[in-house]
């Protein structure tokens, strides 16, 4: 059944210092800072989102930077790895950056028939890059340095460690729009039908998975697109009727949002295209100052002194 699920919306990961974690997103992968505001739920921390010229969905990786909270742990029940899709002939280019910035990369590996470079950002959050084997024709954000031959264009897949594969995948299938495309050992790949990138969701199956700590280095959570508030309540219900548990919507100023864990323990969340990270300033000046959500307006001279100072 077709639930109007587009693939991928944004990933949402914890970082300690903010100025590394700016750092490193926008000078060394050259990528767009989107958006700079504060969690919703603790406006003493930032909240960034870099991605692609407009924030696209399926490019938006964003980061709570919590000063200080300490390395975390992946474990069963959280995503596990983060890959970006990037021009064909682009990989040594990144393997060569990496090495010349003291970037710890991992050896190369083929999965599914694509060449994959592992690398670890300054928290240890598990990163690749590769190669799709089918056209990927969007385009990155361009710096510099990092060039639109280079620049990554996006999501290509995140994986999911669970301990069982049976319910989650039912999850991805019956009610994300994703179908079942392959295998190999105990990774299994699935893929959204409905758009052509930032589609694919490979679940990673640990029967002996630890729980993880979901601090610095982690995942947070996994949203997927939906085009509006109609397809995500229609959707909303139909994850209720599976009998699982999820939140009312919650209005994020730039998306609307609903949250539910599927049965394997990975936080997921349901996000709209609209309204949109223009909402509040020009596409030209996106990410350029800093946006309070409302209810936090009133308290921005105070905001401002305990938050970071980026350079």
């Amino acid at each position: 059944m077709n639930n109007n699920v587009l693939g991928l919306h944004h990933i949402t990961a914890i970082a300690n210092l903010a100025q590394r974690n700016y750092d490193f997103y926008t000078k060394l992968l050259g990528q767009r800072m989107v958006k700079k505001t504060v969690n919703f739920d603790d406006p003493g921390t930032y909240h960034f989102y870099y991605g692609d010229e407009k924030g696209s969905a399926g490019t938006i990786l964003t980061f709570f930077p919590w000063e200080g909270i300490g390395k975390g742990k992946v474990g069963g029940g959280m995503a596990s790895e983060i890959a970006y899709s990037i021009p064909e002939g682009s990989l040594e280019f990144w393997k060569e950056r990496f090495t010349l910035n003291n970037v710890v990369i991992g050896d190369a590996e083929e999965r599914f028939g694509e060449l994959y470079l592992p690398f670890l950002d300054p928290d240890g959050l598990n990163l690749s890059m590769v190669v799709p084997k089918t056209a990927d024709n969007r385009l990155g954000w361009s710096t510099k340095e990092v060039n639109k031959d280079f620049a990554t264009k996006g999501f290509h897949n995140s994986t999911l460690i669970v301990r069982d594969l049976d319910l989650t995948a039912k999850v991805l299938t019956d009610l994300l729009d994703y179908e079942e495309i392959g295998q190999e050992g105990n990774r299994y790949r699935f893929k959204n039908v409905n758009v052509d990138s930032a589609n694919i969701i490979d679940i990673l199956v640990d029967k002996d998975a630890t729980r993880g700590i979901n601090t610095a280095g982690t995942n947070h959570h996994i949203a997927f697109r939906v085009k509006n508030d109609e397809d995500q309540m229609a959707l909303r219900e139909k994850i209720m009727s599976s009998g699982l548990q999820i939140t009312p919507q919650i209005d994020r100023d730039y998306f609307h949002s609903l949250y539910f864990r599927e049965p394997g323990g990975v936080l997921f969340e349901i996000a709209t295209e609209n309204p949109g990270f223009d909402i509040d300033e020009p596409l030209a000046e996106l990410g350029t100052s800093l946006k309070l959500p409302k209810q936090y307006e009133s308290n921005r001279e105070e905001i401002e002194k305990v938050l970071p100072v980026l350079k």
